[in-house]
């Protein structure tokens, strides 16, 4: 078991949290992470991109001008390739690029993810975060006084007012346990995670 110092909103230590080291000391693999940030990437193309063949563009059939006598390259469609306007050869064509790894992998990447953040020290453990408004500035202040620029937090459960209050940050974003990727966590300097939140990580990636 590792200990951790947990904290309030005024950045005081408040209590002491228990993380399991089979979760919080995983080796690290970058492999894996690699292949699941990877897959996370190729899973968020449109895949929509495409373009015309020969017999897809918009030309007559007819041949363009006589096979002999006219000193130029022999033509038997403006729809070659070859032409102005004509189709594409091998262009690309709406596919789907998404792929999933097995979440055998998937769940030991984020257990090497969330190790580096402890290691780190870029680990943040919260006691509570409630806003009763929606409210930015709120939210941007108790950030400020936590002392992080960029960072992602864990919530335990829906909390609309959190969620929205943190949406016109950039540099920050609000997660639930059940939303908890590699990808986030290795483009935000900090991990923030409420108390509570640490059971529901735990039971989903034991």
């Amino acid at each position: 078991m590792t200990i951790v110092d947990v904290v309030n909103l005024n950045n005081e230590k408040v209590g002491q949290a228990e993380l399991p080291d089979e979760i919080w000391n995983a080796p690290l693999r970058p492999h894996l992470v690699h292949e699941v940030v990877t897959a996370q990437l190729h899973s968020r193309r449109a895949g929509t991109a495409s373009t015309k063949t020969r017999a897809e563009v918009a030309f007559s059939n007819r041949k363009p001008y006589s096979q002999k006598k006219t000193g130029r390259a022999r033509a038997g469609t403006k729809r070659s390739p070859l032409w102005r306007k004509g189709g594409v050869i091998f262009g690309p064509k709406p596919r789907d690029y998404s792929w999933r790894p097995p979440s055998r992998i998937r769940r030991e990447a984020l257990r090497v993810v969330l190790s580096a953040k402890l290691r780190e020290s870029e680990l943040v453990v919260l006691d509570a975060f409630s806003l009763d408004q929606i409210k930015t500035k709120a939210f941007a202040q108790a950030m400020k006084t936590l002392g992080l620029t960029k960072a992602v937090v864990v919530a335990p459960a829906p909390d609309r007012a959190l969620e929205l209050s943190s949406r016109n940050l950039p540099n920050f974003k609000v997660l639930r346990v059940e939303g908890l990727n590699c990808y986030d966590l290795l483009k935000h300097d900090r991990l923030v995670i409420l108390r509570e939140s640490l059971p529901g990580i735990e039971a989903r990636l034991r």
